[in-house]
């Protein structure tokens, strides 16, 4: 049988089906239903954060915040995320201005970005990588320095607590997914956080195509989501703190067994953080061994993942002239490895095993 990198949590099958019985019931299948109202009040709750929406996945979430912040000039980002950060930003017609990353936890390096800063700047959109934050304090210090927003793509970051809240509250605007193969999930779907309410009432209008019944039309985009993705998340919130504590086991597990002399894990300095343990990355020396590693898992069936490749900033159709040394070599050593709340022990022996031999 196949390891792949993840495999997506699903809840007992009656679980999901009580809220089917509703939708049936009801045939309201979409257009902010009672499900998906049930959905944001518990998320709500659950993050301590009131202005809270559900969209329809996590990159609509960072176009619908640089859309209603009326950024249109540049914005300075990551090399290394998930594509769907840099494109969003040239799907709104902004320019990604790229800070490398700092080589403990992969995150972008704030004492980069003010060298970046120009009169053109009007946003910072950094991705709290694997679900560590990024230094939110310097981020937030240079953003109020020089009047700038901060959107954080907090994608990974589901369950993740900083500092005694999710590190969802922070930044102007936070943005997460809620993709299948996320540690909490709606199959498809994603959500945007904001302090401002203004801000939030922009975006709540924006998500739904821009009008109010008959009565007031703007320009906006269809970023809703339906009740059967809600249904999924309802069913599948309450296992998030159990799939969290098996995730923990799992990486606790690799922790003890690989061969650290020979490879390095990004981890945060925050000394109050309780991670999610979303993702179980590594880095290897050099790209020759990372690419043996590859070769001797698949050849047993494992299938780990380049999680993120490339450096972002050598997208073809970015056409970026920044340089990004760490990015650009980290993304060629990098290695994320199966995770996921039913991953067997002895497969990740095997896993550890393959590697160290390897190595």
């Amino acid at each position: 049988m196949s390891i792949f990198v993840t495999k997506t949590f699903l809840p007992p099958k009656e679980e999901y089906q009580k809220y089917l019985d509703q939708i049936w019931e009801s045939h309201w299948l979409t257009n902010n239903g009672p499900i998906l109202q049930k959905l944001e009040e518990e998320l709500k709750d659950f993050l301590n954060y009131q202005n809270f929406l559900f969209v329809s996945n996590g990159t609509i979430a960072i176009q619908l915040a640089i859309k209603a912040l009326d950024l249109k000039g540049e914005i300075i980002t990551t090399p290394y995320s998930y594509c769907a950060t840099t494109t969003s930003i040239l799907w709104e017609n902004c320019k990604p201005v790229f800070a490398d990353i700092n080589e403990h936890d992969l995150n972008i390096n704030p004492d980069l970005i003010e060298d970046k800063i120009t009169d053109k700047t009007e946003a910072i959109i950094a991705t709290h990588v694997y679900g560590n934050p990024c230094d939110v304090d310097k981020i937030e210090a240079i953003a109020k320095k020089h009047s700038i927003k901060v959107i954080y793509d907090a994608a990974h970051a589901f369950g993740a607590i900083l500092r005694g809240q999710s590190v969802l509250n922070y930044g102007d605007v936070s943005t997460c997914s809620f993709h299948a193969t996320k540690v909490f999930h709606t199959i498809e779907g994603g959500s945007v956080m904001c302090k401002n309410e203004a801000l939030f009432e922009k975006i709540k209008l924006y998500r739904s195509f821009g009008h109010i019944n008959d009565d007031y039309y703007t320009q906006g985009i269809n970023g809703k989501n339906s009740e059967f993705h809600a249904a999924m998340g309802l069913a599948n919130l309450p296992y998030l703190s159990r799939n969290i504590i098996k995730r923990k086991r799992i990486s606790e597990l690799y922790d003890s067994l690989l061969d650290f002399n020979k490879l390095i894990k990004p981890e945060t300095k925050e000394a109050d953080f309780e991670y999610n343990y979303a993702y179980y990355p590594i880095v290897f020396e050099n790209a020759e061994i990372t690419n043996q590693v590859i070769d001797n898992l698949k050849a047993q069936n494992i299938h780990p993942r380049r999680y993120f490749y490339p450096s972002l900033n050598r997208l073809d159709y970015v056409h970026s002239k920044d340089v990004c040394p760490v990015s650009e070599s980290v993304v060629k050593r990098v290695l994320s490895l199966p995770l996921y709340p039913d991953l067997a022990e002895e497969d990740v022996k095997r896993i550890c095993q393959i590697i160290n031999k390897t190595l």
